[in-house]
């Protein structure tokens, strides 16, 4: 069967009648936010009258790797799409691997079918980064992008890094630390400041004009296995039309197939599938346990006469380490990009210990400071978000491959936490990934998907350990390794003697100290019984400079169909701990650690309730890491819920 211009039309037609649409009260808080328009998608719903019945998370599979479909007594058939090369999310990673499997076809003459599914209303609705980019990964993929990104329409301009500093902050002070006396790592020459959903956004429109397939507004929530659970073969998007109760509605429709030849999950930092692969393929043997950070981030606008085009700044000290050994890992950063935003936030690592800190609060109250307050005179705040990143760095990076598939960018953890930059290495871990697909699909005599329009079942189901091993033997491996153990010297130690190790390991380590500094705590093992810490007591928001969170959370545009399941599920076997050990021992630390105000305890008479107001996620994550016991389950929603992003 050859595929045809009507062939993939049917798949378009496919993925249209199963979207569900977006919240119809999104609007843009900004004249920066005019891609906002791109959330009104063409959508079908079906009307027919479906049979009430009960959904189960998992239904029996009959695994044909084209014609298979998931079958229950009381539940329909999924259709079936079939592909070369599936890539779960719409990030850096995975448009830099779509893009790269797409210019080796049109090098070669060679014809690979490539799809992304992602679970944000468009590319780039889920993507928050700081961002000062570092451009080494993307002149490699695409040597002109500066002058092509320049030439594209609705879009925050690049801006140059002009100005870098670094500041110890007290309370009502700050010292400026010579850049001579700075970690090269903080050193941004020759980077940008961005949007990082912006250059997704473009590099969206890159990767469609190759001839790849992107289906934004899909949730991949099931990954498909062979039949002996040895590898897998593809995913499957999560089911519509199902209310809280778990019964259908008379919109259901069952979710998608999506099947291919390998697949890829560039879902980021904590993805649902990528930790279901760790843990199914034991990818984290031999591993020190992931740590984890929590990125709060405000985007503001400022009048012209304020603004200071490519300044950056970072600093340390207050308000989250207010002496020499305080163990909190983290920082601010505040950046000014064209042609009049101010990009600020907060990052704390999630092995913190004081159950009582708030990120949010301590965010708002950093603004307060006299040398940060400035930044803000006479500003509006258009944007909010939140999203955790990987921090654990060289020694808890996983087995990146496994039969039928493999990890790209943060959804394995990539980030080098001493730049605060992991976007040059996940678009560099998509290079490399599309290089080692597109030479294992293409080196033997097998048809591609593109050609005979489905997958030859007599085809084995390979691993690409080619990718593992030319990333190892990149720059970025040699760079995390250079800097494998300054976080957790932070966490160890404290701060000074943190500071003065990471000076060691950039000016004269260099990575070839012969000891690892171990990391050995889950996030969640790390927080304190409450009864060693003080409550902090948190200035009122004015307004102004500070916001209450549920007035900033507008900002985030996010939106979720009220009459659906939660994606936010206690774990059976751990349905006591809310009311037996996060309220009694720690004192409820996940009604302050969640950026979205998802969690609270509500009083019923004579005990406390938790109740997850799921609605108000904006899919940072968090609450699967720093939970007591890691007690929820983050499960995807239906697609094109949850933050709205524009410049982030």
């Amino acid at each position: 069967m050859i595929a045809t211009t009507s062939t993939k039309t049917m798949y378009r037609s496919l993925f249209v009648k199963h979207q569900k649409k977006a919240s119809a009260s999104l609007r843009p808080t900004s004249r920066y936010l005019s891609a906002a328009g791109a959330l009104q998608n063409t959508h079908c719903l079906q009307s027919a009258e479906i049979p009430k019945c009960r959904i189960t998370s998992s239904l029996p599979n009959f695994y044909n790797r084209n014609t298979a479909r998931c079958f229950s007594s009381n539940a329909q058939a999924r259709e079936t799409m079939s592909f070369d090369v599936c890539i779960v999310g719409g990030g850096p990673a995975g448009l830099a691997s779509a893009i790269r499997i797409k210019q080796l076809c049109a090098e070669t003459g060679k014809n690979l079918s490539v799809c992304i599914v992602e679970k944000g209303s468009e590319i780039g609705s889920h993507i928050l980064s700081g961002n000062v980019f570092e451009p080494r990964a993307l002149d490699e993929l695409l040597p002109n992008w500066r002058e092509e990104y320049a030439e594209s329409l609705d879009r925050t301009p690049i801006t140059p890094v002009k100005t870098d500093c670094f500041l110890f902050l007290s309370e009502t002070g700050s010292v400026a630390m010579p850049q001579v006396l700075l970690p090269k790592d903080l050193h941004n020459d020759g980077n940008y400041v961005i949007s990082l959903g912006q250059l997704c956004r473009w590099l969206g429109e890159v990767a469609e004009t190759l001839g790849v397939e992107i289906y934004p507004g899909f949730s991949a929530s099931e990954v498909l296995y062979t039949e002996d659970n040895t590898g897998i073969l593809g995913v499957a998007t999560r089911d519509v039309g199902i209310g809280k109760d778990g019964t259908c509605k008379n919109t259901f429709e069952r979710g998608v197939e999506l099947r291919a030849r390998q697949t890829l999950f560039a879902e980021g930092a904590r993805g649902s599938c990528s930790e279901e692969l760790m843990s199914k393929f034991n990818l984290r043997e031999g591993k020190q346990p992931q740590t984890y950070g929590l990125g709060i981030k405000e985007v503001w606008e400022i009048p012209s006469e304020n603004f200071k085009s490519g300044f950056v700044q970072h600093t340390l000290g207050w308000p989250l380490q207010s002496a020499l050994l305080d163990k909190t890992f983290g920082g601010t950063f505040l950046y000014h990009q064209e042609p009049n935003l101010v990009l600020a936030g907060l990052v704390v690592g999630l092995d913190y210990e004081n159950p009582y800190l708030n990120p949010y609060k301590e965010f708002q109250r950093w603004k307060t400071h006299p040398d940060i307050k400035k930044h803000f005179v006479g500003g509006q705040c258009v944007a909010y978000g939140a999203r955790v990143l990987n921090e654990g760095g060289f020694h808890s990076i996983p087995k990146l491959t496994f039969p039928g598939g493999a990890l790209l960018g943060c959804a394995a953890g990539f980030l080098n936490s001493v730049k605060i930059k992991g976007t040059h290495t996940a678009i560099k871990s998509g290079i490399e990934a599309g290089k080692a697909v597109f030479n294992e699909l293409t080196r033997n005599d097998t048809s591609s998907v593109e050609e005979r329009g489905e997958i030859d079942n007599d085809e084995p189901i390979f691993e690409i350990t080619p990718y593992e091993l030319a990333l190892k033997n990149s720059w970025v491996f040699n760079e995390l390794h250079q800097v494998r153990n300054t976080h957790a010297a932070f966490q160890k130690w404290g701060l000074a003697p943190g500071l003065l190790y990471a000076g060691l390991e950039s000016f004269f380590f260099k990575g070839r100290e012969p000891w690892t500094i171990s990391h050995t705590k889950l996030d969640a093992e790390c927080t304190g019984s409450a009864d060693k810490f003080k409550e902090i007591c948190y200035p009122s928001p004015d307004g102004v400079l500070t916001f209450d969170l549920l007035t900033n959370l507008q900002r985030a545009g996010t939106y979720h169909e009220d009459d659906q399941p939660s994606h936010l599920r206690i774990k059976p076997e751990l349905e006591n701990v809310p009311k037996d050990v996060s309220m009694q021992i720690y004192a409820a630390p996940e009604t302050r650690f969640c950026p979205a105000g998802v969690y609270e305890y509500v009083n019923d008479g004579d005990k406390d309730n938790l109740v997850i107001n799921a609605q108000n996620c904006i899919h940072c994550k968090c609450c699967s890491i720093k939970m007591p016991h890691e007690y929820i389950q983050w499960t995807v929603p239906e697609g094109g819920g949850g933050p709205q992003y524009q410049v982030m």
